[in-house]
């Protein structure tokens, strides 16, 4: 995953009609890019207390993908994003990662 690669798969993601689930997907990755920097940055015993909730924020990232994926297609919706996406769990947590960093970019 590099930032072109995040950069395309949020342009697809950002038109969808299914603005709660795209909020969903948005705040689970806010939230998981947040742990992970965190995890980074602390000692190995804060570490181990951080792992579980650092792995159930990354579990609710991909979720918040394949429901937002899922349900676009449902609707009619273009969701090839979620092939370039894979299933890598490293590459949806570094796209988490990007994403975090494209809206703070957009924010300014």
């Amino acid at each position: 995953m590099n930032y072109n690669d995040a950069l395309n798969i949020y342009t697809a993601i950002k038109d969808t009609s299914l603005l709660k689930l795209k909020s969903d997907l948005i705040k689970s990755a806010v939230r998981y890019s947040r742990l992970r920097v965190e995890w980074r940055l602390i000692d190995l015993e804060g570490r181990k207390n951080l792992n579980q909730e650092r792995t159930f924020a990354h579990n609710a990232f991909i979720d918040s993908c394949n429901i937002l994926s899922s349900e676009m297609a449902k609707v009619g919706e273009n969701n090839k994003w979620r092939v370039l996406l894979g299933n890598e769990r490293e590459t949806i947590g570094d796209f988490a990662c990007f994403l975090n960093c494209i809206l703070g970019i957009e924010a300014r």
